[in-house]
């Protein structure tokens, strides 16, 4: 039997800038983007923000009704990056199969170690207390769903364990969402079936639910009942990328179609030139839009050849908004993804003025070789001066990648 251990470092970002300042460990504090530029959103928060009601993904504003002394710090990531680094280095001393799942989770396949898994957990919350200052919570389990689910059950500075002789006892008196992968949407056609545990999950019909649900349905009883058999990819193993995005929150409301296409450029340009980086294209285009009360709507379209081509991207991205978009309210950010990837120069429609098409990445691999000597904005489209506000997003070097681990 597999020992898998799923290890959850506690209020991340909020614990790392408590480490710098410990004066901050005895007041409420929220690590938020910066409100000037409108990223005024909670991206973490230590214990006494938590109990005051703070949650993360509220605006600033909401936060403050809840707790009027709430203290605000900006987000370092270079400095979470480095701490999460160090935490890795630490994993690697018990095992070489890690897999990050954003910068502070990561699953550990221990199996096989002389020390058990609950031992090794211990000493996981040992060493990030002593070596580093921050607190660990760690699931220990028989498969990566119920390690993941152990290290959410006790926070903070937490082992706990979930056998296959207990899962039921533990695992099945939970509400369906604490699963992993049953999200707001799933849960409401759940709950609408009056499936509200994960018991009841699992003692459902999986053909009832793949009929409701499809291939997810069956996916989710099966991590239910403990059949997940997902391994634990090595340090050195690389995910396949499914898709490649970037989003960003606009400096002010846009108001306009003038306003969203520019947006839609800037995101399409640093969308093709990842593309183009990793050597792929993509037959899908995703449109992710927010409104400014905070309303999201997503759509996507699967074109006819694999583009890595940022006109085209902008161009089926620009109309998946007219088609969906009904301007009840003014948008606050956007994003745009592409996936259905597939490598450059693989099997692909052939163009009818292949000529004109390589003309076209020529021209952007050289817009890009530009800005990599000269900076981002050394260049750019003419219709973008038309205002410098939106103009001055620059959604490449500003979008912060983080390190993704298994989805399913």
């Amino acid at each position: 039997m597999r020992t898998i251990l799923h290890s959850d470092l506690n209020n991340f970002y909020a614990s790392v800038e408590c480490v710098y300042n410990p004066e901050l460990r005895k007041v409420p504090l929220a690590v938020c983007g910066d409100p000037e530029a409108r990223h005024g959103i909670v991206l973490a928060k230590n214990d006494l923000a938590k109990r005051m009601g703070v949650k993360t993904g509220e605006a600033i504003w909401q936060a403050r009704q809840k707790c009027p002394n709430l203290q605000v710090a900006p987000p370092n990531f270079k400095r979470y990056m480095r701490f999460a680094k160090m935490m890795r280095q630490i994993y690697a001393d018990y095992t070489g199969h890690i897999e990050p799942f954003g910068l502070d989770e990561a699953w550990l396949d221990v199996t096989g170690h002389a020390k058990s898994g609950e031992e090794i957990a211990n000493e996981l919350r040992f060493r990030a207390k002593e070596e580093l200052g921050l607190t660990v919570s760690v699931g220990v389990s028989f498969n990566k769903i119920f390690a993941k689910l152990g290290s959410d059950m006790k926070k903070p500075d937490a082992t706990t364990l979930i056998t296959p002789e207990n899962f039921r006892q533990k695992v099945w008196p939970l509400p369906v969402e604490e699963l992993l992968f049953v999200g707001p949407a799933t849960k409401r056609k759940l709950n609408s079936r009056n499936i509200r545990t994960i018991g009841d999950l699992a003692n459902c019909d999986p053909s009832a639910l793949r009929s409701a649900l499809g291939r997810n349905g069956e996916m989710i009883w099966n991590f239910a009942r403990g059949n997940d058999c997902s391994s634990v990819m090595a340090v050195d193993e690389a995910a396949a990328v499914k898709s490649v995005g970037n989003s960003t929150t606009a400096p002010r409301d846009l108001v306009n179609e003038r306003d969203v296409h520019l947006v839609l450029l800037l995101l399409s340009e640093s969308v093709a030139e990842r593309l183009r980086v990793q050597n792929l294209r993509g037959s899908v285009i995703t449109l992710y839009v927010r409104d400014c009360e905070l309303h999201s709507l997503s759509c996507q379209r699967k074109i006819s050849a694999p583009t890595a081509l940022s006109r085209d991207i902008a161009a089926h991205a620009q109309a998946l908004f007219r088609e969906r978009y009904r301007w009840e309210r003014p948008i606050r950010s956007l994003g745009v993804s592409v996936s259905a990837l597939e490598i450059q120069g693989g099997n692909q429609q052939l163009c009818m003025f292949p000529d004109a098409n390589r003309q076209r990445y020529e021209m952007e691999d050289a817009v890009r070789d530009i800005r990599r000597r000269f900076g981002h904005g050394s260049i750019g489209r003419a219709s973008l001066l038309a205002d410098a506000g939106l103009n001055a997003i620059n959604p490449r070097d500003d979008h912060v990648i983080y390190p993704v681990g298994w989805r399913g």
